[in-house]
């Protein structure tokens, strides 16, 4: 039979003094996290999801604004390609 190994719960007070540290320290995330005995990957995520949660700090109409942006972003993209593609159609059609 195999060991199943449990998985590490960290308190959400630790991962925001990791998260400090990070940011304070001149030293890597992966260093920080060797010395805590910890993953990088885990240290990365955390500071990821607190910048986001720093990010997530906005008004509802700034919140609205930033979901039309990305939408209009998203069709001009889409029209982008559309553009790309009927001009490469033309130029070998006209050849």
């Amino acid at each position: 039979m195999s060991k199943k190994r449990s998985r590490r719960r960290f308190t959400n007070e630790f991962k925001a003094e990791t998260v400090k540290l990070v940011k304070q320290s001149d030293r890597t995330m992966s260093a920080i996290a060797m010395e805590l005995g910890i993953s990088a990957k885990s240290v990365g995520e955390w500071v990821r999801n607190a910048s986001e949660l720093e990010a997530d700090h906005l008004s509802e109409d700034e919140r609205a604004e930033l979901k039309r942006l990305r939408k209009e972003i998203s069709e001009l993209r889409m029209e982008k390609e559309i553009l790309r593609k009927a001009t490469v159609f033309f130029a070998k059609e006209n050849r």
